[in-house]
């Protein structure tokens, strides 16, 4: 019981980090030619210069922190205090930006603004505030993006954010994040993870604090509860990640759920209206100038109203996602502004979204409605071949040739023949490092590197460690909202029963009701129980997030029981992978 079922049962509560044809004739008529392979990738070791590591002051009392990690902190001096806006992603990378600002000011903190919930700028909040009874303000959706990425898909979005971002690359293989220098979070990084204390609804609020007058709009764009920190006397705007110096991450590969480019399109039109003097991104550095900022952000909207608008044009003609990302391609007079380069979004990418956004995953051809399982698909691929021993010739044949990506396709229907064989395994990390060092978007280059890594049995992603403090900030809604994705089918598809959980130190109860491999949850204490578990929340959530053993707190007497030690035991088994 002790050890596999601490290992076994998971509620999700660590947390995340962040806590995805043949050419047709264009949208438009004059195109930019394609890059260079080989410059896109100098292309994007120049653009490491835009995160040297730098405390720029925008204006008087207001200062970026630009190379610190992924993100910026911004800091605002007032007459008698201080304002932050976002914490960067740890609290290692947080020190280090606070060490910076207490070089401008030893004013006291007054109050920390959060523009949106992604885990670079929430997630060293911590070293800012230390034990003070300081506010935090954000938009009210903010809370409820917090609580979904510490639960549900946060395990694989999680390996997928650090093969994105590069996090275990080497020198030589890491160039930049396409938005900051690198993201300073890793299993090994901590956690300063503070919840907002303060929210708004609606459009604008006002705050007041340490002398300064914020507007907070709310401006939804790379996320829904963006919002912006408008400050009207002097015409400075910081935009969150609703601008930054890259094509826009309209779809983010590590995996997201839809980002409306329309909303954003609109934001970018807001914010373009406001006249200001000064643009604060919370990545790359500032832009000033009221002239530069109007062109900079009218480039913005229009780049990724031509892709939405287009991608649409597309679907209306019938074209499939792979047709369609061959059909649109930026016009020239955009594609090569330098705050559109696709160092971080790409405009394929974008694309395939779009679709998904407003037709899902089915592209219109018949044949993907019930296609062949990938292992029997190879199969008959490397029978079509000759057998296998063609087609790992083949593959190597492209390899050499320079044919990096049919290389890597065919690596695929290799792998799933025989998923262990080095030989395979070698080729296609040999095909994915040929890939990474001629692709010029960060975020393909990074996850090309690390799954290169992967195959060669040099990296094995796990979950990041997690502290009894950042738990103690979850809600039981958050912990007990990822337990039906924990529920086993197999062992629970003849089990019926219900489980009562009171907690002692909320007075919260919770229902979990197994009904033939679905689990029934809801905030209300059940009716007739087949076993009541009694126990403090803030011990549950430890237990959930595998800090503590359940079988030792059940031997200690910390967790009471009604129902039988062992059926509470066989319950709680359900839920493990």
């Amino acid at each position: 019981m002790e050890a596999p079922m601490k290992a076994r049962f998971q509620a999700g509560i660590v947390a995340a980090v962040m806590m995805i044809a043949p050419a047709v004739t264009g949208g438009c008529s004059r195109k930019a030619p394609p890059p260079d392979p080989g410059s896109r990738a100098k292309e994007l070791a120049e653009h490491s210069a835009e995160f040297k590591r730098q405390l720029i002051k925008v204006a008087d009392g207001v200062y970026s922190a630009v190379g610190f990690g992924l993100a910026n902190s911004i800091l605002l001096e007032g007459k008698d205090g201080l304002i932050i806006v976002d914490t960067m992603e740890s609290a290692e990378a947080a020190a280090d930006v606070k060490k910076a600002f207490d070089g401008v000011s030893s004013k006291p903190l007054k109050a920390v603004v959060l523009t949106h919930f992604h885990p670079d700028h929430v997630f060293g909040a911590g070293v800012f505030i230390e034990n003070k009874k300081i506010d935090i303000y954000s938009h009210e959706k903010t809370l409820a993006e917090l609580d979904r990425i510490t639960t549900l898909t946060q395990e694989v979005t999680y390996r997928r954010a650090m093969r994105m971002f590069g996090t275990y690359l080497g020198r030589g293989e890491m160039e930049n994040c396409g938005i900051g220098p690198s993201l300073r979070f890793d299993d090994k990084a901590t956690m300063a993870y503070r919840r907002p204390t303060k929210t708004f609804a609606g459009e604008r609020f006002t705050l007041k604090a340490a002398g300064l007058k914020l507007e907070l709009i709310h401006m939804p764009g790379e996320t829904d509860d963006q919002i912006m920190v408008w400050m009207p006397d002097r015409k400075i705007l910081i935009c969150g990640d609703n601008y930054y110096k890259s094509f826009p991450n309209l779809y983010t590969i590590r995996g997201t759920k839809y980002r409306d480019v329309r909303v954003w399109a609109r934001s970018l039109e807001r914010m373009r209206g406001l006249g200001a003097e000064h643009l604060v991104p919370c990545h790359s550095r500032p832009v000033s100038g009221r002239e530069r900022i109007n062109e900079v952000l009218s480039d913005y909207r229009d780049a990724i109203q031509f892709v939405h608008d287009q991608t649409v044009r597309g679907i209306n003609r019938g074209l499939t996602p792979e047709e369609l990302v061959r059909f649109v391609k930026l016009p020239s007079h955009l594609a090569e502004k330098p705050y559109l380069r696709e160092h971080y979004g790409t405009v394929a990418w974008s694309v395939l979204n779009i679709f998904n956004g407003y037709l899902g995953w089915f592209g219109g051809d018949s044949a993907r409605l019930d296609p062949l399982p990938p292992k029997e698909k190879a199969g008959r691929m490397a029978r079509l071949a000759g057998g296998e021993g063609k087609l790992m010739a083949e593959a190597r044949r492209a390899l050499h040739a320079g044919e990096h990506q049919w290389a890597l396709e065919l690596s695929e229907y290799l792998l799933a023949l025989k998923p262990n064989d080095k030989s395979r395994l070698k080729l296609r990390a040999e095909a994915l490092r040929a890939r990474a060092a001629r692709e010029g978007n960060a975020n393909a280059r990074n996850y090309y590197f690390s799954q290169a890594m992967e195959a060669e049995g040099k990296l094995k992603l796990t979950r990041p460690s997690v502290s009894p403090d950042v738990v103690k900030r979850v809600p039981l809604s958050a912990i007990f909202a990822a337990m039906g994705a924990k529920l086993d089918p197999e062992k629970s598809k003849d089990v019926v029963k219900t489980a009562a959980f009171r907690f002692t130190d909320t007075g919260e109860a919770w229902t979990v009701q197994v009904r033939r491999g679905v689990a029934f949850i809801e905030p209300a204490f059940p009716a007739k129980p087949d076993l009541v578990i009694v126990v403090p929340a803030s011990l549950w959530k430890e237990i959930a997030a595998g800090i503590k053993n359940p079988a030792a707190a059940f031997a200690r007497g910390d967790v009471k029981i009604e129902g039988g030690v062992m059926e509470a035991v066989k319950f709680l088994r359900l839920f493990g992978d």
